[in-house]
């Protein structure tokens, strides 16, 4: 019954750089006038997705597809992602954390919830830190604290180095077990259908400006300042972030809540319907 209307994809200039963000927004199920008069209206503030290293906006469509209504989503990929062009140089998170607030002034967003998985989960927690205005609640998802961290194994992080697995299927179906753990070990095809059917590539260049944004970088010391209640997910089998990383984010985050889930680092995509009710919850708590 949901009314989900589509998705509104299109590129918008911030600052002089192009951006290509999604807007999709559901509308409510049909209801009772009885239930109508007894449920307290609630305006939803809309959710900003922040995806992971090298992954266009089209990864999450899954998640989205899985929100209940009424639900209104920001998307965007990163410069030099997917459909956004690559800058002329690179960049830190901390820049982008300005150019994200830039965009949502553009689009006529005051606050927003955040979420942000793996790579995304990074630039998450440093836009919660140091634009706190802007930010509700946050969301992190299968992320970790930066050069600061619980590291993959070195085999994991050997593949990471660059962006074959979003250009090759052949080579992602044979890496995807090692890399993502929970059910890519059983059906890698399914991996590289998600990641292959819809997905934007974009150019090399702008996967290893990513990889210089979060060089060095890490949230450890500002970590006790994030004020937002914040919900930590990660997978019991997650070979690129370890388990202990979760941990060690809801130790240092005051506000935050952690949920532990049968799965891998993709569990936000596979295991959709199973995670996007837990999140919606989190978000539809009343603030104090």
């Amino acid at each position: 019954m949901r009314g989900r209307a589509a998705p509104t994809t299109r590129s918008i200039v911030v600052d002089g750089r192009h951006l290509r963000v999604d807007v999709t927004t559901s509308a409510p199920a049909p209801r009772s006038l009885l239930s109508r008069q007894r449920e307290p209206a609630r305006a939803a503030v809309p959710l900003l997705l922040i995806n992971g290293i090298g992954a266009s906006l089209e990864l999450l469509q899954p998640f989205v597809d899985e929100l209940p209504p009424p639900a209104e989503v920001i998307r965007f990929d990163p410069p030099g992602v997917g459909g956004s062009p690559a800058p002329a140089a690179p960049y830190r998170i901390g820049g982008l954390c300005r150019t994200i607030a830039r965009m949502l002034t553009v689009l006529g967003y005051d606050r927003v919830d955040v979420l942000g998985i793996s790579w995304g989960g990074a630039v998450a927690q440093h836009f919660a830190a140091f634009q706190r205005a802007r930010c509700r609640r946050l969301v992190l998802v299968s992320t970790a604290t930066g050069a600061l961290m619980v590291p993959a194994k070195p085999a994991v992080l050997a593949k990471m180095v660059t962006p074959r697995r979003y250009l090759d299927p052949g080579y992602l179906r044979a890496v995807a077990p090692l890399l993502y753990g929970g059910s890519a070990r059983q059906d890698p095809d399914r991996i590289r259908e998600f990641m292959h059917a819809d997905s934007r590539v974009g150019a090399s260049r702008g996967y290893l400006y990513q990889l210089a944004a979060g060089a060095g970088w890490t949230s450890v010391p500002f970590l006790p300042l994030i004020r937002q209640p914040a919900l930590i997910m990660s997978g019991d089998d997650d070979p690129l972030i370890p388990l202990p990383n979760a941990r060690l984010l809801h130790a240092l985050i005051p506000r935050s809540q952690l949920y532990v889930y049968h799965g891998g680092h993709l569990g936000l995509v596979t295991e959709a319907a199973e995670h996007a009710p837990v999140i919606a919850r989190f978000l539809g708590e009343p603030d104090e």
